[in-house]
């Protein structure tokens, strides 16, 4: 089955990006201005039928949106019927570790969110996912946590352990926190966004369009009016509609979402070739560059391999034009790709599900979605095998790296952004001849500034005595964290899945819960645990 899955993704993603290697290859690498050519999408738009952009007019500042079903959590009682055509990639579950054999787990950052928002919709219409659309760090790093900012680096680490309540004595969980210093949204640099909309047939389905173009008018909401908006979009073809426009001129902008439609097949290749070539021929280097391709994954299928395809986003990345990926819809999408783009893009992957999570992603949190201020983000922790008899890391399953290219500043890894925290957890089985003073693990933490180019490296040491000395005693956000992975393992059907049911998370989850009142995300949390045990 994975084999066949496998050739089913990577013929899928074949025509995604076919011409982007063109593209990469036919602009001069020593001038990303465009000042010294005409773009090659105004030569051959020319010559062809008029582009979408002549019939963008200036809205009228009191025209109101056109009517389209609001995008919001369904409240059912009785089960969809469960989504078809999802593609997912079984990436299995860490083992553990003999310290004693192996004493480093080394792997890159990530701040995707895109596995807890896709779950929260699959459980919203009574339907439990699939194991294989689970991976647990994208459950915990949808979560606010309560680490402090950094001081004097630009990240700080914490690190904190408990007892497990799911196994047997001795055996702990460790979270290892990382925190990004903050930037004001007011002082964020001005961005260039080049959004590269799918609006083929499939596209139609469940409202998916419209909820892209709801996303898109949040997102007016957070931009200043010396920030850019580009639109390209692809069906049959790929069309510019709208050229970067600064959103001092925003009834522009507005005309131009307004009126997108679904239409014909999926040419992504061709869209996503366009919205490069605009973002070179306007790319400045004091700016933010960055495509958000708002998809649901599917494209047809084209002659170039996904390794070239997926080389050329890398190489637009390393020329300073990232990429973020938004997925919409329920039904034949295409979660594997739309994260290996974010991945190589040096973006994140985000999953919209309803208008609450299109303004977390595009107005509240727009500045972190936006502004990386860490690539190539990895960490490494080293056990003490005289204190450590075993281990496993909860997740990052794919995000594995060699202990040996911890150091390796040409080994791409991770980005983080302004404000932003990453946390991972460990399961720790501790030795009986473990003394206070002794160190459990050490924490490094390595990545390469964006705009300096410098690599910084800084680390933090557990011992036995920082160790809460029950699961209770632990704080708040910790026992949180620990319920989320539990109900990430439990849907993965993961290690603590043969140890824990549903109704012991619940009652961790409810437990944090009464704790953090405040918090809507984890209010939901109980809800949607509650959600899964009713789910077929």
């Amino acid at each position: 089955m994975k084999k066949i899955f496998l050739f089913t993704w990577l013929a899928g993603t074949a025509f995604l990006l076919a011409a982007c290697a063109a593209a990469a290859t036919e602009a001069p690498a020593a001038d990303r201005s465009g000042r010294d050519r005409q773009p090659e999408y105004e030569e051959r738009e020319a010559t062809e039928e008029p582009m979408m952009e002549e019939w963008v007019e200036e809205a009228p500042a009191t025209e109101a949106p056109p009517e389209e079903p609001n995008l919001v959590v369904p409240q059912t009682t009785s089960a969809a019927a469960p989504p078809d055509d999802m593609f997912f990639q079984d990436y299995g579950t860490n083992p553990f570790v003999d310290a004693s054999a192996d004493n480093l787990s080394t792997f890159a950052v990530d701040v995707d969110t895109g596995s807890y928002t896709l779950t929260r919709s699959y459980l919203n219409d009574g339907n439990r996912p699939p194991p294989e659309a689970i991976r647990l760090e994208e459950f915990v790093n949808y979560f606010e946590q309560d680490y402090s900012l950094p001081q004097h680096d630009a990240f700080n680490i914490l690190i904190e352990a408990a007892p497990s309540p799911f196994t047997a004595e001795r055996t702990l969980v460790m979270r290892v926190g990382l925190q990004g210093y903050d930037v004001p949204d007011e002082q964020r640099p001005d961005a260039t966004l080049i959004f590269v909309i799918d609006v083929s047939g499939s596209m139609n389905r469940e409202n998916r369009l419209g909820a892209v173009k709801e996303s898109l008018r949040a997102l007016l909401d957070g931009l200043r009016p010396t920030d850019q908006v580009g639109i390209v979009v692809y069906g049959s073809r790929g069309r510019v509609i709208l050229q970067p426009t600064p959103l001092s001129k925003h009834n522009r902008i507005l005309s131009a979402i307004n009126k997108l439609q679904p239409e014909g097949s999926t040419n992504a290749e061709e869209g996503l070739r366009l919205a490069y070539e605009m973002a070179t021929a306007n790319y400045d280097s004091e700016r933010i560059n960055r495509l958000v391709l708002c998809s649901d994954g599917v494209a047809n299928v084209g002659n170039t391999g996904p390794d070239a395809i997926l080389e050329t986003v890398r190489q637009q990345a390393r020329d300073g034009i990232t990429l973020t990926t938004a997925g919409f819809g329920m039904g034949n999408y295409n979660d594997v790709l739309m994260e290996q783009l974010a991945d190589d893009g040096d973006g994140t992957y985000h999953y919209v599900d309803t208008q609450a999570e299109a303004r977390r992603l595009f107005v509240e949190g727009l500045t972190g979605t936006l502004l990386t201020i860490a690539k190539n983000a990895k960490v490494q922790v080293e056990f003490k095998p005289q204190v450590v008899i075993a281990y496993r890391l909860m997740g990052y399953e794919n995000r594995d790296v060699a202990d040996k290219d911890f150091r390796n500043n040409e080994v791409d890894a991770g980005e983080i952004g302004a404000g932003h925290s990453v946390t991972a957890l460990y399961e720790v089985v501790l030795s009986e001849q473990a003394q206070p003073t002794d160190v459990v693990a050490t924490v490094r933490m390595r990545w390469e500034d964006p705009e300096t180019g410098q690599v910084a490296e800084i680390e933090k040491a557990l011992t036995p005595q920082e160790i809460a000395g029950s699961f209770e005693q632990a704080s708040p956000r910790f026992r949180l964290d620990v319920a989320v992975a539990g109900f990430a393992d439990e849907l993965g059907q993961g290690a603590w899945a043969q140890n824990a049911d549903l109704a012991q998370i619940l009652a961790l989850a409810q437990a944090a819960a009464d704790e953090l009142p405040n918090d809507p995300d984890v209010q939901e949390l109980v809800h949607l645990i509650e959600l899964a045990m009713q789910a077929r």
